[in-house]
């Protein structure tokens, strides 16, 4: 084999590292995801609101007298790896929704509160039954009936849409609006807080 020929093959080599470290990077995040990350790190359970949480807070009724709700999948995936890595997931939610009913079951979401307009209460019976602190649990809402528990929560979160008055209550707001990817945000948030982001997402490269 040339010089030339080594040169060359050792070149090769040294961009496809690079290229590689490239796509192993994590996104740049912001000083406001920065600040967030030290209570994230404890959390143990996330829960969330679902109209204007997990969807725009649209609800279309069917001629049935049914409901039809859109979850975006980007949410969902992020669900699924939070849970994989050992953090639990629930929903606290004032409506009571088939629609909602199927999608925990397809996500395997053991918490389920429907109906539940006095979520101060549900988030009492979660932290009895799961015997968890406080600051293991975070919450994601958007309006003044999820306040309750945003301010016990260890980590409060709020999507963009959310209402000004939650959104100046939380520790971190979503760049995403609800339905659009801002649960997977709070979920990606979690993972990096406790180091395991980046071999989840190398994982999958």
């Amino acid at each position: 084999m040339s010089k030339e020929t080594q040169y060359s093959d050792c070149g090769l080599t040294q961009v496809l590292r690079e290229r590689a470290a490239e796509r192993e990077k994590l996104v740049e995040r912001s000083a406001a995801w920065k600040a967030a990350l030290i209570k994230a790190k404890k959390v143990e359970l996330l829960l969330l609101d679902v109209d204007g949480v997990l969807t725009d807070g649209t609800v279309f009724y069917t001629p049935e007298a049914g409901e039809i709700k859109g979850f975006n999948t980007q949410d969902g995936f992020g669900l699924r790896i939070l849970q994989e890595a050992g953090v639990a997931v629930g929903l606290i939610t004032a409506r009571n929704s088939e629609a909602v009913s199927k999608r925990a079951r397809d996500l395997k979401i053991k918490h389920i509160y429907a109906g539940s307009t006095d979520k101060a209460a549900a988030y009492a019976e979660i932290l009895g039954k799961t015997a968890l602190w406080p600051e293991q649990t975070a919450y994601m809402g958007d309006d003044w009936l999820d306040l309750p528990v945003l301010i016990k929560v260890g980590c409060a979160f709020a999507p963009a849409n959310a209402a000004p008055e939650v959104r100046q209550r939380v520790d971190y707001v979503t760049e995403r609006s609800g339905g659009q990817g801002a649960v997977r945000e709070a979920c990606e948030l979690i993972l990096e807080a406790k180091g395991l982001l980046a071999a989840i997402l190398k994982k999958h490269l």
